[in-house]
């Protein structure tokens, strides 16, 4: 491992955070609050921090998958953690584990809270809060990716352990035009959502932080009760839409512009992704129609929470703790399910349940005719079992991981629903969970211990398991392989 080159582009990162703190910094000072000082030593200790690393430059410019990984897993780690601080200077949120939690869960586009009084926070916190969604949902270190030089060499490794879905490849020539162009449409959807939801009579900072939730499938709001809050139907159906559209493959965007059109609605994932949100739709419509709820607002209710759930976003707008079991069963599978690969979304994510359906598929049938051969095809093209090897490794792990997980969260004593349903949510990125910690509720009486071990889930869950379990690469891989 060049732990040199990785401690050096980890300076840079800082550096980075630093910069895009200058953003709360300004809301800070035009809202005349006091957190705005927070935020000024935060970027002075990120400034110091960062300077600190970048000192030591190492003369072998090798840079591996394995370097990529701890890079990626390290730096996540350490935004969130340097990214905590303005919560905890400004004593908003006086307890540091707490502040880490909220951090977190904004980064990786969780969206599961500690606050209990979300309104009565500063507006500059409310920003920053948000505003992590945003860095986070396509990616931090594809954002640098994009806008640095002399990356090109580590690009590839780098986007491979951040980009979520089972592989990563290029849209263009160069890993750092594909970045850009993906930043590129990122933003622009994001710019659209923000005009779109100003048009509809959303205050100018509730519009541009709930598009910055919405485009990292983060679910931060300003409100207390969510987008409920603005008891807008409009908001609701624009919302639930472009929740969809941050829960497509970018890849498909891409297609689209370059004039394949045809190509990207023939995606097979799309086709499933579609499928399961209409199904669910109708399913949930249903029960709430027959349930005495108008058909109108019960479809409404139902699409803004099928989008909300299966994207990972989580917003809501109605407590669906209260709704039928049925519809509240259906919600916590979309949380496992998740969206597509290389969205912003978060989840075991399309693809992979259509491979293993198709894989289980083949099973059965090698069962009744162990002769026969089948190759397991994704998008019209085979997979080879390599991949396929690499998917049921991912899905082993998965549950290894939210095993362990709701073991040591079974401690602090809680309810099994809030027990289990707190490392689905968290470790599927998806925010609101059930019961306690359902629309209504928050996650502030859980123990700091569990709020590590979430902590966890969320990181491990957006970067997808291995980058994390690199930073313990000396103690569970030998020597020789690490």
């Amino acid at each position: 491992m060049n732990y040199k080159i990785v401690f050096n582009r980890l300076g840079s990162l800082l550096l980075v955070e630093a910069a895009l703190m200058a953003l709360p910094l300004t809301v800070g000072i035009l809202y005349k609050e006091k957190t705005a000082l927070a935020f000024l030593i935060t970027i002075v200790i990120l400034a110091i921090a960062g300077n600190i690393l970048k000192i030591k430059k190492s003369e072998a410019e090798r840079f591996y998958a394995k370097e990529g990984y701890f890079l990626v897993a390290l730096t996540w780690l350490l935004f969130s953690a340097f990214g905590a601080l303005p919560f905890f200077i400004s004593h908003a949120i006086p307890n540091y584990f707490d502040a880490f939690f909220e951090t977190v869960s904004g980064f990786t586009t969780t969206g599961s809270t500690i606050l209990t009084d979300i309104e009565s926070m500063p507006r500059s916190l409310l920003f920053w809060r948000a505003f992590t969604h945003f860095i986070g949902g396509m990616g931090i270190l594809v954002f640098v990716i994009a806008i640095f030089p002399h990356t090109e060499g580590s690009a590839m490794h780098i986007m491979r352990a951040e980009s979520p879905g089972p592989s990563v490849g290029k849209l263009v020539s160069k890993l750092k035009a594909t970045a850009r162009l993906l930043y590129g449409i990122y933003c622009i959807m994001t710019l659209v959502l923000i005009i779109l939801l100003k048009a509809g009579g959303m205050p100018l900072f509730d519009s541009v932080t709930n598009a910055f939730a919405t485009a990292g499938t983060g679910g931060f709001c300003a409100l207390n009760n969510s987008i409920e809050g603005y008891s807008s139907a409009y908001a609701e159906v624009v919302l639930g839409i472009f929740m969809v559209l941050f829960g497509v493959n970018f890849n498909l965007y891409y297609l689209i512009i370059a004039k394949h059109g045809k190509q990207a609605l023939k995606s097979e994932e799309l086709r499933w992704y579609l499928g399961f949100i209409a199904a669910s739709t109708f399913v949930i419509t249903l029960v709430l129609t027959f349930t005495r709820h108008p058909f109108a607002e019960s479809l409404r209710k139902a699409f803004f929470q099928v989008s909300s759930i299966i994207s990972t976003t989580g917003f809501t707008s109605t407590d669906y703790d209260y709704w039928p079991m049925v519809c509240k069963i259906v919600l916590f599978l979309l949380m496992f399910i998740g969206s597509c690969a290389g969205s912003t979304g978060g989840g075991i994510k399309i693809s992979r349940i259509v491979v293993l359906v198709k894989s289980t598929i083949r099973t059965v049938k090698k069962a009744f005719n162990p002769r026969s051969v089948e190759t397991i095809k994704l998008e019209g093209k085979p997979l080879d079992e390599d991949m396929v090897h690499s998917i049921n490794s991912f899905l082993s792990l998965y549950m290894i991981v939210m095993a362990v997980s709701i073991f040591v969260v079974s401690i602090d004593g809680k309810g099994m629903v809030e027990t289990i349903t707190s490392v689905v949510t968290c470790m599927n990125n998806v925010g609101p969970a059930f019961g306690a910690i359902g629309p209504s509720g928050n996650f502030a009486n859980f123990s700091n211990l569990t709020k590590i071990v979430l902590a966890f889930d969320m990181l491990a869950g957006r970067l997808e398991l291995i980058p994390m379990f690199m930073l313990f690469t000396k103690y569970i891989i030998p020597r020789k392989y690490a």
